[in-house]
Order: C-alpha cells, then sequence, then structure tokens
C-alpha cells in the first residue's frame, strides 16, 4: 500500500494517552507480566514458619534425633521435605561443586591398619588402589572460574576390590553448620541472590554474611573461610580432609574413631587474594589447567594419607564433642599417622563421562568402616543419593562406566530410566527360590557389611546437644595458630568481604562476632567499614598491600581458647609455619627477546626441570627468538600471576627490548607485590635496576634475604632453594602501588 504524504517514520509517532488504540497496545505490552504475576507470591509479612502444605513448624534449627547425640531418624520429615526440595532445585549441573576438574591414579598402603579395621585396602601394605579423585568450587556455577574465595571440594573415589569407598570431603577440617538441616538455607544464602543472580561464585554479599551473622556456629568455619586456605595455588597444594568422624571395625568387631587428613607432597600454598582475582580474568582455568598439562607431560600430584586414630574414652576426656564438624580435634592430642601415598598421573578420556558424570556418595564405605552420628554427616547419607537420582536423571546412575565399582554387582533390583544391563530370568526380588536362591546374603565373617551395634538411648526430640555450644573457642585457636602475615590477610579478607555488604545492622553483626574472637581483629575490620572500633588501638589499613603497622598490631592479639584441648595454638593450622618442601611442578617465567643468552635459557630450563618445575620462556613473539630460545607464550599474552616466580637471563640486545616494554616491567612490579622470588642474570641485570620497580623501591641489590637474586651467571641450587621458599613478605613498601 503506497505511504500517505502525511505519514511519518514510526519512530517519530506519538501516542494520545487517551487513544484506545494506544492502550490496547499497553495491555498487550503488560500482558506477560500480568501472567507471570499469578504465580508470585506475596511478599510475605507472616512471622509463622510453615512446611510446603502449611504445617507449623516449631525448631528449624535442629534435625529430630534420638538422644541429643543420637543418630538422625528418618522419620524426619521436614529434614527430608528440605533435604529434598534443596537437591532437586537445579539440573543438570551439581546444585554445590559444579565447578569440577578430575584425574585418575592410584593409593597405595604402606602401614597396615589391620589392628584397627577389616577394610582391605587400609591393611593390605603395598596394594595398589585405583582412585579418581575430583576437586571443585562450591558455590559457583559450572562455568564459574578456579580461583575465588571458596571452600575447594576434595572428594577421592577409591576402586576397591570389596566395593567402592568414598572420602567425599573438604580442603578445610570443618563447616559452617551442626545440623544438615541447615544446608539448604547455607547455600542458599551463599549462592547468588534470587532477585538478580548476583554475585557468581562469591560470599562476599549481604545473605551469606545476614545467615552467618545469624549462626555463630560457623565462626570457627569463617575464619579458615577468610584465611588464605580457601585461595590455593594449585591442586597439589592444598590439604584435603574428610572432615567428619568416622569408624574403623576391627576383627573383633572393636570400634576406633578415624578422621582422614591429605597432606600434599609438595607443600600447603595459596595465592593472595590480589592475584586471586586477577587469574580470574587472565585464566579463569587456571587451576585445571595446571593439573591437565602437569599430568599430560608426564608428571604426577601427589598427597600422603593421614590419620587420626583414638577410642571413646579420649573423647570423652576433651572439651568439645567429636561429632560436632564445627570442631577439628588438634594434633597435638591426637598426632596424624602416616599409612599411605595417593598418586594422580591419568587424565580423564572425556570430561563429560568422567569428571561430570562421577557421583560420590558418603554412603559409599566398605566392611571393616561405619558412621557416627554426626548430625551434619547423618543429613549428608540422605542427601547425595537423593542428589544423584535427579542429576543422573534416574535409579541406575551407578552402572555409568565412572561410577561402576571393580568387582562384581550382583541383586535383583531391576528397570528404571537408562537401565542397559540385561537381567535374564524371571526373579526380581528377594529372597527367592526360582533362581537357586541366589545371590546370597554375605556374613560378617565373609566380609559381609555390618554396622556397628552402638548403643542408643534418649527421648526423640529436636535439641542440640550443649557439647556442640562452645562456638568461639577454637575460632580463637586457629586465631593463634596463625603467623603474623596470616592473621592480617584473614583480617583484609575480612574488610574486603562485609565492604561488600550493604545492610549496616549485617556488618554491624559480625563485629561482634569477631570481637568474641578478637576485640583488635573486630576494630580493624571496623576501622575499614567506617564503625567505632572494639578496642584502643587501631592502624589505617593498608589497601591491597600489605601493611607492616598493622601486621604488628594484629601480632599482640593473643585470644583466649576453649574447646581445644587446654592448647592455646595447634600446630598445623598455620601454612606458613610449614617448612618447604621443593619446588615439583612449580611454574616460572622466564621474560625473553630477540637476542636472549640461549645457553643461559636452556641451562635455567634444564635445572629447573630436574627439580620437577619448569621455566616457561614468554617471548615478545611465538616462536624461535634470535638467540636459540623458542617462546611458546607470549609476555603480553600471560601474566606475572600466573608464575611462581621470575627470571631474566642475559643477552644484551633482549634486555634492551626488554627494557622498553611495558610489560615486562609489569611483571617484576607484580612479582614484587606479591613476595615472589625474582632473579636477573648476566645482562638480565640491567633490566632489574632500570626497572619500574627499582625507580618505586630503589636498590635492589642485597635484598637475596628477601628473595630478590641477581648475579652475573645462575646460581640454580640457590634460585631452587629461594623458590621452595615460595613467598617472601616483609618487602619495602611500594612508593605507590601497580596496576
Amino acid at each position: 500500500m503506497p505511504k500517505s504524504e502525511t505519514s511519518q517514520p514510526a519512530a517519530s509517532v506519538r501516542h494520545d494517552p487517551s487513544d484506545p488504540v494506544h492502550n490496547q497496545d499497553k495491555a498487550h505490552t503488560n500482558a506477560k507480566s500480568d501472567d507471570l504475576a499469578r504465580d508470585t507470591a506475596p511478599r510475605s509479612e507472616q512471622d509463622r514458619l510453615t512446611d510446603n502444605f502449611g504445617h507449623a513448624i516449631s525448631d528449624d534449627l535442629n534435625s529430630l534425633k534420638a538422644g541429643v547425640r543420637g543418630p538422625t531418624l528418618l522419620e524426619d520429615h521436614l529434614l527430608r521435605e528440605k533435604i529434598h526440595h534443596f537437591d532437586h532445585e537445579r539440573i543438570p549441573e551439581r546444585i554445590v561443586h559444579a565447578r569440577g576438574s578430575a584425574a585418575h591414579g592410584y593409593f597405595e598402603l604402606t602401614e597396615s591398619l589391620e589392628q584397627y579395621t577389616t577394610a582391605r585396602v587400609l591393611t593390605e601394605v603395598g596394594k595398589q588402589t585405583p582412585v579418581f579423585t575430583r576437586f571443585s568450587t562450591v558455590a559457583g556455577f559450572r562455568g564459574s572460574a578456579d580461583t575465588p574465595r571458596d571452600v575447594r571440594g576434595f572428594s577421592v573415589r577409591f576402586y576397591t576390590d570389596e566395593g567402592n569407598w568414598d572420602i567425599v570431603g573438604n580442603n578445610i577440617p570443618v563447616f559452617f553448620i551442626q545440623d544438615a538441616i541447615k544446608f539448604p538455607d547455607l547455600v542458599h544464602a551463599v549462592k547468588p541472590e534470587p532477585h538478580h543472580e548476583m554475585p557468581q561464585a562469591a560470599s562476599a554479599h549481604d545473605t551469606f554474611w545476614d545467615f552467618i551473622s545469624l549462626t555463630p556456629e560457623s565462626m570457627h568455619m569463617i575464619m579458615w573461610q577468610m584465611s588464605d586456605r580457601t585461595l590455593p595455588r594449585y591442586f597439589d597444594t592444598m590439604e584435603g580432609f574428610g572432615v567428619h568422624t568416622f569408624r574403623l571395625i576391627n576383627a573383633q568387631g572393636q570400634s576406633t574413631f578415624v578422621k582422614y587428613h591429605w597432606k600434599p607432597v609438595n607443600g600447603v600454598h595459596s595465592l593472595v587474594w590480589d592475584e586471586s582475582q586477577k587469574i580470574m580474568g587472565k585464566d579463569p582455568d587456571f587451576q585445571r589447567r595446571a593439573m591437565w598439562e602437569t599430568i599430560d607431560q608426564g608428571g604426577t600430584l601427589e598427597w600422603d594419607l593421614a590419620v587420626q586414630l583414638f577410642t571413646q574414652e579420649e573423647a570423652d576426656g576433651w572439651d568439645f564433642d567429636i561429632l560436632d564438624a564445627t570442631k577439628i580435634i588438634p594434633e597435638e592430642l591426637v598426632p596424624l599417622k602416616v599409612i599411605g601415598r595417593m598418586v594422580l598421573n591419568r587424565n580423564p578420556d572425556n570430561f563429560f563421562a568422567e569428571t561430570e558424570q562421577v557421583g560420590y556418595k558418603p554412603t559409599n564405605l566398605v566392611q571393616g568402616m561405619d558412621f557416627t552420628n554426626d548430625p551434619l554427616m547423618q543429613g549428608r547419607l540422605f542427601s547425595y543419593l537423593d542428589t544423584q537420582l535427579i542429576r543422573l536423571g534416574g535409579p541406575n546412575w551407578q552402572h555409568l562406566p565412572i561410577n561402576r565399582p571393580l568387582n562384581p554387582v550382583a541383586n535383583n533390583q531391576r528397570d528404571g530410566f537408562m537401565r542397559h544391563v540385561i537381567n535374564p530370568g524371571r526373579v526380581s526380588y528377594h529372597p527367592a527360590s526360582l533362581d537357586g536362591g541366589s545371590p546370597q546374603e554375605v556374613p560378617r565373617d565373609q566380609g559381609g557389611f555390618v554396622s556397628y551395634p552402638e548403643p542408643i538411648s534418649g527421648e526423640k526430640l529436636r535439641k542440640r546437644a550443649e557439647s556442640f555450644g562452645d562456638h568461639y573457642g577454637q575460632a580463637r585457636l586457629f586465631w593463634n595458630s596463625l603467623e603474623p602475615i596470616e592473621r592480617e590477610h584473614l583480617c583484609k579478607a575480612l574488610q574486603f568481604e562485609l565492604s561488600k555488604v550493604e545492610t549496616r545492622h549485617v556488618r554491624v553483626a559480625m563485629l561482634d562476632h569477631l570481637e568474641q574472637i578478637h576485640p583488635l581483629l573486630a576494630s580493624q575490620v571496623a576501622v575499614a567499614l567506617g564503625e567505632a572500633p572494639r578496642a584502643d588501638e587501631v592502624v589505617k589499613p593498608g589497601g591491597t598491600a600489605d601493611c607492616a603497622e598493622e601486621m604488628q598490631l594484629l601480632a599482640k592479639a593473643e585470644a583466649a581458647p576453649t574447646a581445644s584441648g587446654g592448647l592455646s595454638k595447634s600446630k598445623g593450622l598455620s601454612m606458613e609455619a610449614q617448612p618447604p618442601k621443593g619446588i615439583r611442578n612449580r611454574m616460572v617465567a622466564i621474560l625473553a627477546a630477540d637476542g636472549v643468552d640461549g645457553a643461559q635459557v636452556d641451562a635455567i630450563k634444564q635445572a629447573l626441570e630436574a627439580e620437577g618445575a619448569k621455566g616457561e620462556v614468554l617471548g615478545q613473539h611465538l616462536g624461535m627468538l634470535d638467540g636459540g630460545a623458542e617462546a611458546k607464550k607470549t609476555i603480553s599474552n600471560s601474566h606475572m600471576v600466573l608464575f611462581d616466580a621470575v627470571i631474566v637471563p642475559g643477552g644484551a640486545q633482549s634486555v634492551a627490548a626488554l627494557l622498553e616494554d611495558g610489560d615486562a616491567h609489569a611483571y617484576l612490579l607484580e612479582a614484587y607485590k606479591h613476595g615472589k622470588p625474582i632473579a636477573a642474570y648476566g645482562e638480565g641485570q640491567q633490566l632489574l635496576q632500570g626497572s619500574d620497580l627499582a625507580a618505586l623501591v630503589g636498590d635492589l641489590s642485597g635484598m637475596k634475604a628477601l628473595g630478590i637474586l641477581s648475579a652475573d651467571a645462575p646460581d640454580m641450587a640457590e634460585f631452587v632453594q629461594t623458590l621452595a621458599q615460595h613467598r617472601f613478605w616483609g618487602r619495602p613498601k611500594l612508593k605507590r602501588l601497580s596496576n
């Protein structure tokens, strides 16, 4: 139809609000909003808490137990409703631990526990048991980054000849809550806020800290979470823990309690928060890439398995409860006993089929093992099976290759989604005679699983045991055990996290909790939040850089622990106090340009490889550099936060080019700021002396004690020793911070 001479472009049309046609358009625009409004719940102002069928709830803090320290009862419909709803909220990725990476390997037993258990995986010395180990973050979605401040999952599956055994743990030995009924609330609080789904993979927001401010049992875990423990450098520089207290049962039917610890052969090392944030942008796959490349190039990741073994009589003498998942057992009370080593040496062939489809279960125990009445673990025993049912599509998820045990499976279960085992015959029940009575139950003395006959008595009730009541004592023990630099990093983490909380009363409530740990800690956080300090002495926080004055102040803040077995400090809680353990799997940046001394670069790389580390040549362009070194990465497509140290080799032409390269100067600044080793050899010393770093700090010679090496020729023995120290804190402060 031809346009009218008076027609106007659509963009210039002005509607009359009284025009009925315009009103119809507006009504159509709002139609979907109106449609959605029918299912939008009004903001509730009622003060009655109910279940999903409207029944009033009298206690939402405790699961139903047989006695205050007894097992959780299956009849607890409220617990089951909450966890059932929680487990089925998202598909298909895991609700928690969605971001994960895994590898195959083996576990070799070096010391028998035959005195304590009949489990062959823990009694047959020299036996190598296949394992599949998955590392993960907790809060982030599957596509999130590797390096947020978060607890790390550390789950190990042993494919034993008696069935699968899973240690489904974390890199922190305690947890936020004491009772599984609060797990959905914890995760809902830490996940992105539901009205706008932000922030991703972060606890620095209102809903998380609101929950924590109302849950004082979390304070011990918060100290761990705000420490550098939740910023592991690599997967194989973090510890792993089974978290809960389990039982071992020997041939005489006697019970011994056990806690599991994975101790990294490479030592315990972490990122600092500034590095962590930058790595999320520079390489969000940093840790999974490091593991993949290490194994792909023939290397391994290794941990020792250590146990703490103790009796009921010993536990009865401590001033904390071994069933409380917010408590550790200090090593001074029960020393660690190393019994074997785990070696990861093979990457998965297919990420989805293996890493994504693996389903761990804390109920996967073999004979000679059993659970305790830890109310957090008791809920997990229900939850993991339930969540795999929805995530992996049906009751036959155990048949997936990565989940299938090595020993034969024989039972009369049939049918269900994705059943691919063909079972001939007419019997799908037990007991049955029509199939000759097979399979048969297995007596205990022939390896059949039997639960420990623990005597149980008590009222059926919802109540927390009084022995779970100390929420601050072990938080103080952790604080006391940290070195001054670790205390400052913990303090800075709290300053950062709580500064992101928009609601003032939540920030103030958290200061009240921190004051219970130590007034100086609360005061330093308060100053950063613009609140009144809780102690007479405070210093101005130092921003993202380490602050010597703040460190010195916090070093004086000794607390009075309780629930600690009478200890004021405990070894093993501080990463800085642990001795260095070599440089295996460390990554060293070698800055180079055309004209580099190729022979020197080769010598540096060979010396590092001899110690299990790797030197990566970063050139101004890819490929062969004049002088003979090959650059597989460039200075501009990488970043110093991805490396553990930096070396500038000789070659006059190369150094002259690097002096004009602002990115090369940035590598030295970043390494200095983060306490990493820096070395310059031959003409490379000219870059160090003429760098932006030297302009900001002054003379860099004579700083060997602070990890800065300078020599005419490489002294690799000296460099290896320096690199093993990992970090050098206390360097003179930069006159201004680098970007």
